[in-house]
């Protein structure tokens, strides 16, 4: 499911919300959002988010708390494709280049290390 694409900038505000979070509640996503809607606006989005199959939420005392319906890892691999098809043409090298230019922590040892194992398996695997 290649969320990022299908949802308005407020939905995606939230879906951010809910995979940084994990589990919370409504007025955490409306306390969490910039310049939120009322409350009433995002609880009304949270439904809509679940009828489209995004979150799902439980009862929790009182209240309900929602989460996403897709894994954070799926979700962030899935806006990285989108980011790289859309910026990069899907070059990989490019990407990578700009994600070391605007890097604030030099690479160390062991990052390098583990940079040439990812992409020797890539090799392997014929990627």
């Amino acid at each position: 499911m290649t969320w990022e694409t299908q949802l308005s900038r407020r939905e995606r505000q939230i879906m951010d919300i809910l995979h940084a979070r994990g589990r919370v509640p409504a007025a955490e996503v409306h306390a969490a959002l910039p310049d939120a809607p009322s409350y009433s606006a995002v609880r009304a989005l949270l439904r809509i988010l679940e009828i489209k199959g995004y979150v799902r939420h439980e009862r929790e005392g009182l209240r309900y708390v929602f989460m996403p319906v897709e894994p954070r890892n799926q979700a962030s691999r899935s806006a990285l494709k989108r980011v790289l098809d859309t910026f990069f043409g899907g070059a990989v090298d490019e990407a990578v280049e700009a994600l070391l230019e605007v890097s604030e922590t030099p690479l160390g040892e062991a990052d390098r290390r583990r940079l040439r194992k990812l992409i020797a398996k890539a090799r392997k695997e014929g990627r």
